[in-house]
């Protein structure tokens, strides 16, 4: 029962994901004046479909190795090594987010 569910919601999130890349491509099209075939939204979503699974299980096992049980912005800085640009933005944000973080505590803590 439990694998029925899983299953269900697999497919739900697979739904959602083909909505929303149907909408980007029909938008992309339009404003290109071109057509997309739903075969290519189709394939088109079966191969972020497998990107995600492949990121998911990469996060996972980088959090594994470091004996944690959460995937933390450590493993999704080690996922994007390889894409010097991508892991700056990403770094760049987190360290944005982590100041912020900062910020707030240290008002908060003056507030009280």
């Amino acid at each position: 029962m439990a694998d029925a569910s899983g299953e269900d919601v697999q497919e739900r999130l697979k739904s959602a994901l083909w909505f929303a890349i149907g909408k980007m491509v029909d938008d992309e099209s339009l404003r290109r004046n071109m057509n997309a075939t739903p075969q290519f939204i189709g394939a088109l979503t079966e191969l972020v479909w497998t990107q995600i699974e492949n990121v998911a299980i990469d996060l996972e096992t980088f959090s594994q190795h470091a004996g944690r049980t959460t995937v933390t912005t450590d493993d999704v800085l080690l996922l994007a090594r390889r894409n010097s640009d991508l892991q700056s933005v990403i770094k760049d944000c987190v360290d944005h987010l982590k100041a912020a973080k900062v910020k707030e505590k240290t008002r908060s803590g003056k507030q009280k």
